[in-house]
């Protein structure tokens, strides 16, 4: 096989045409050569999140400020810099790896139990000199991880930059039948990118990620849309589920978008969101469509999450096939997704927090759910056992004043605060204040249980990742 070309070989005489693609259909044409139409255009869409994108990834005019997630996950105890590890890498201390943990049950869930995915696990290593791996890699961006082996210096390999190449070589050793077609793969693969120095940004851009990636594997392109399509829609629900700010961004060959035009306006109008669209002269990779739902921070930049994209190439270059129903050897389609790596998710939500006057986690992923702080010692004992199956429930235990115990648990952005007295002690009779509202109301146990856990529903559960007295807690800032 001859040598891989590089990326400047592939992309140098491709050329492209963008515009705004609109839930009813039109086509509003975009020249980013010139920037005051592009943003007199995207003024008259009126479309927040779209613009952002626009300004920061298109027209390459970013704010130049630190997201503020970056300070926050320190200062929370989430996330920390490994000084002894290469840059990009990150530490997770308990109440961040409590976060990470329950993104990645969530993810196994809209990929397993939701889409009904198959699981698997691949290698993180893989040899340079496959023709393979060579042919998919040797286009993306150039910027991997390289490693020698002690007994074989001149040997090359690189750590995978997502779970495709050990997915695709089990996929190439499968016996497959249409039967088993659309066939849909789950792997939760650590993944490895050598993004520049300056380009390095918290949880944002970073070298050491994890990426639960679904491919399904289809007979043929009208199998592998309508898989595109769902893997789409889902996306979008969770999109807005999360309620994370996001714009919509397509990429698609020329050539289909003339085939395919009817199904993009199909999938803007599930939206029901203006759409950024670049239409490409020629292929730059394996796909001939992609998608990305594109988070914007507090700083108005933007950061890809989920993605959906149609592979016509990967099945040949792989030599992955499937016998039909006339028992002869024919090719797949590829539908490549991933719900989003899991770093960027959280750098999202935690930048979705930042945007509010009062910061506020989703409570399903607030390390603490219930922060209960006895008046005086009187009281400690009496809060000590107090508990809340299926609840994080903390208590401050510690030697401060009242209004210090209040003003740490709004530092840590604690959801539910209940202040326990005698009366409360002995009413049973809660003091509850709520984050997210401001409002203080009174509450049994009972229904602060039913009121978290419906604000909760649906999502993972994990218990307190620190001890239940915060005086046995370590510090990690």
């Amino acid at each position: 096989m001859s040598k891989a070309k590089n990326r400047e070989d592939v992309v140098k005489n491709i050329s492209s045409r963008h515009f705004i693609f609109t839930p009813d259909g039109s086509e509003i044409p975009l020249d980013l050569t010139k920037p005051e139409e592009v943003l007199k255009a995207l003024k008259d869409v009126a479309c927040r999140p779209l613009e952002s994108y626009v300004v920061s990834e298109e027209l390459k005019m970013p704010p130049m400020k630190e997201p503020p997630s970056i300070k926050a996950m320190q200062s929370h105890e989430l996330v920390g810099y490994e000084p002894s590890s290469d840059s990009g890498n990150f530490r997770f201390y308990p109440k961040g790896y409590l976060i990470f943990e329950l993104l990645r049950d969530w993810a196994y869930d809209i990929a397993v139990n939701r889409f009904k995915a198959i699981q698997v696990d691949s290698p993180l290593l893989f040899d340079w000199d496959d023709p393979q791996i060579k042919e998919q890699a040797g286009t993306f961006h150039e910027r991997h991880y390289t490693v020698k082996t002690p007994d074989n210096p001149d040997k090359e390999f690189i750590l995978r930059f997502a779970g495709d190449f050990g997915l695709f070589k089990i996929m190439k050793d499968a016996t497959i039948s249409y039967r088993n077609l659309p066939l849909r793969m789950y792997e939760f693969s650590n993944s490895f990118r050598y993004e520049r120095d300056g380009e390095l940004s918290g949880l944002k851009r970073l070298r050491a990620f994890h990426m639960p990636d679904i491919h399904c594997f289809c007979r043929d392109i009208d199998e592998g849309w309508n898989e595109y399509q769902e893997l789409y829609r889902n996306y979008a629900d969770l999109c807005d589920a999360s309620g994370v700010e996001y714009a919509v961004v397509f990429r698609i060959v020329d050539s289909f978008y003339l085939q395919n035009k009817s199904r993009i306006a199909d999938l803007v109008k599930y939206s029901n969101m203006p759409a950024f669209v670049e239409v490409l002269s020629d292929m730059k990779h394996y796909w001939a469509v992609k998608n990305e739902f594109q988070g914007v921070d507090s700083t108005r930049s933007c950061i890809q999450l989920s993605t959906v994209q149609l592979d016509v190439k990967d099945a040949a270059v792989y030599g992955i096939d499937y016998t039909d129903s006339d028992g002869k050897k024919k090719g797949c389609i590829i539908c490549h997704s991933s719900i989003g790596s899991i770093e960027r998710w959280y750098y999202s939500i935690l930048e979705e927090a930042l945007k509010r006057e009062t910061p506020t986690l989703p409570i399903w992923l607030s390390p603490t759910q219930v922060r209960i702080i006895p008046v005086s010692e009187k009281q400690l004992n009496y809060c000590k056992y107090l508990d809340i199956d299926g609840v994080r429930l903390d208590v401050d235990d510690g030697d401060d004043t009242l209004s210090k115990k209040i003003a740490r648990a709004s530092m840590e952005w604690v959801p539910y605060v209940a202040v326990v007295g005698d009366k409360e002690v002995e009413s049973g009779l809660f003091s509850v204040s709520i984050r997210e509202s401001g409002r203080r109301v009174s509450m049994t146990k009972d229904e602060l249980a039913r009121e978290v856990k419906k604000s909760c529903a649906g999502r993972p559960y994990r218990p307190l990742p620190l001890p239940k007295l915060l005086s046995q807690r370590p510090v990690f800032r």
